[in-house]
C-alpha cells in the first residue's frame, strides 16, 4: 500500500506542477500577444504605457513564480523522499523522547524555519527588486527586518499554545479528535476575527480616523442608507509599505471597521471612494463573509475528518518516507505531512473556489449599482488597474484557476449592463 501511495503522490505532484506551469505559461504568451495595443473599451482611459508596464509586469510576477514553483516542488521531494523530515524525525524523538509535546513543537519550527529560509531570498527579490522596479515598493530594509520580528513574535505567542492545544487533543480525544480540533480552529478564527482590527493590525501599521471632508460626508451617508454601523471608518499607511491601493472591512459585531489604504484615498474622486465601498457593503449585505466562513468551516471539518482516517495508517508514513510504521505515526507528523500533501491533491479544485469567489464579485458589484453609481465603481476600477499594473488581458483558463475577481473586461461589461434607479433599499 505504502508503494501505491508513493506512486500516486508523485504522479499527482507531477501533474499538478506541469498544470501550473502550462498555465503560467499560457498566461505569459497570451499577455504578450496583446501587449501591443489598449483593449478598446480601456483606451479612452488607460495609456498604451501602462497598459505595457501591466504586461511587463504580470510577465516578471510570473517569472518569478515559475522559480518559486520548481524551487517549491524541489523542497517538497526533499522534505519526504529525500529524507529532511525523517532526520528531524529522528533527531527530535532522541532529544525529546519523554516529551512529546516539546518534540511536536521542535518539529514544527523544524519545518517551519527550514521553510523560511528557503522562501526568504524570494520575499527578498520580490519586494526590493521585482516591486521596485515597478515602482511600488516603499519598503526599507529595516522596516522589512521590523515585520519578519513581529511576525516571528506572533507566531511563538499565539501559534505555539495553539499547536499544544492541539496536539494534546489529537492525544487526549480518541478517535474523535479530529472533531475537537476542528471547534478549536474555528473559535480561534472568530477570536482572530475579532481581536485583530484593534489587537494585531495597529503592531503593524497605523490607523487614522478618516479626515472630515467630502468623502466622509459621502460614507457616512452611504452607511446610514444601508444601515450599516462600523467602529469607525479609517485610513491605514499602507504607502510605507506599498504604493498598491485597497479597501477592506475587518472584524465583527461591535468590532467592525471600515479601512482604507492613503494610497485609494489620495488615487480616488470622493464618489469613486463611495463606489468602491458600496462593493465592499455588497459584500456584508449579501452576506458573503458569514457565507465563506461556512463554506471553510465545512471544508476544514472534511479535511481534518480525512486526516482522522489516516493518522494511524502506516502507508502514510512509509509513503512519503518518514520512516517505518511503527515508529512513524504521531500527531505532529501526521499533521506536517498533511499540510505538505494536501495542495497537490487540491489545486485541480481551483477553478470552483474561483467560481465561487467571482459569483461574490458580482453580487458585491450589482448591489453597489443600487447604492451608488455604477459610473463612479468603473471609473475606480480602471484607476485601480492602471495604478496597480493589473493586466487587462488575462489569459482565460489561468484566470479561471487564480482570479478570484472576474476579469477586468468582464468585470466592467457587467457594471455596464447595470441601470441604477433610485437606491434600493437595503
Amino acid at each position: 500500500m505504502a508503494a501505491v501511495f508513493s506512486t500516486v503522490f508523485l504522479a499527482m505532484l507531477a501533474l499538478t506542477t506541469a498544470l501550473r506551469v502550462w498555465l503560467a505559461l499560457r498566461q505569459m504568451r497570451h499577455v504578450a500577444a496583446h501587449r501591443a495595443a489598449v483593449p478598446g473599451e480601456f483606451a479612452d482611459r488607460i495609456p498604451l504605457a501602462d497598459h505595457q508596464k501591466a504586461a511587463d509586469y504580470t510577465a516578471a510576477k510570473l517569472r518569478l513564480g515559475l522559480v518559486e514553483l520548481a524551487v517549491d516542488v524541489g523542497l517538497l521531494l526533499v522534505f519526504t523522499f529525500g529524507g529532511l523530515l525523517a532526520a528531524f524525525d529522528a533527531f527530535w524523538r532522541a532529544q525529546f523522547a519523554a516529551a512529546p509535546y516539546l518534540y511536536g513543537l521542535a518539529l514544527f519550527a523544524s519545518v517551519g524555519v527550514a521553510g523560511f529560509l528557503v522562501g526568504l531570498p524570494f520575499a527578498l527579490y520580490r519586494t526590493f527588486r521585482l516591486e521596485a522596479d515597478f515602482g511600488f515598493n516603499k519598503m526599507t530594509p529595516g522596516l522589512f527586518v521590523t515585520d519578519l520580528v513581529k511576525q516571528l513574535i506572533l507566531t511563538v505567542l499565539i501559534g505555539a499554545p495553539l499547536l499544544l492545544l492541539v496536539l494534546w487533543l489529537m492525544d487526549a480525544m480518541d478517535a474523535q479528535w479530529w472533531l475537537y480540533v476542528w471547534m478549536t480552529w474555528l473559535a480561534f478564527n472568530l477570536l482572530v476575527l475579532l481581536l485583530y482590527p484593534t489587537v494585531i493590525a495597529p503592531l503593524f501599521n497605523k490607523f487614522t480616523p478618516l479626515a472630515e471632508g467630502e468623502v466622509k460626508s459621502r460614507i457616512e451617508a452611504l452607511l446610514a442608507r444601508c444601515g450599516f454601523a462600523s467602529s469607525g471608518l479609517f485610513v491605514m499607511d499602507g504607502s510605507k509599505r506599498s504604493a498598491h491601493g485597497n479597501a477592506y472591512f475587518t472584524g465583527f459585531g461591535r468590532s467592525k471597521r471600515i479601512v482604507f489604504f492613503d494610497t485609494l484615498i489620495e488615487k480616488l474622486a470622493p464618489g469613486e471612494v463611495e463606489a468602491v465601498l458600496a462593493h465592499e457593503l455588497g459584500h456584508y449585505k449579501r452576506r458573503h463573509i458569514v457565507k465563506r466562513i461556512v463554506v471553510m468551516s465545512a471544508l476544514s471539518l472534511a479535511l481534518l475528518w480525512l486526516l482522522g482516517q489516516l493518522i494511524d495508517q502506516p502507508w502514510f508514513y512509509e509513503g512519503l518516507k518518514v520512516g517505518a510504521g511503527e515508529t512513524a505515526p504521531n500527531t505532529a507528523m501526521a499533521l506536517i505531512l498533511f499540510s505538505l500533501v494536501l495542495p497537490v491533491f487540491t489545486f485541480p479544485f481551483g477553478p470552483l473556489m474561483s467560481w465561487h469567489s467571482r459569483k461574490h464579485e458580482f453580487e458585491a458589484d450589482a448591489y453597489a449599482a443600487q447604492q451608488a453609481d455604477g459610473g463612479e465603481l468603473v471609473a475606480a476600477l480602471v484607476k485601480l488597474y492602471r495604478d496597480n499594473a493589473a493586466t487587462l488581458t488575462p489569459d482565460p483558463l489561468h484566470s479561471l484557476f487564480y482570479d478570484s475577481h472576474p476579469p477586468a473586461s468582464v468585470r466592467i461589461a457587467h457594471l455596464k449592463s447595470l441601470s441604477r434607479p433610485e437606491p434600493a433599499p437595503c
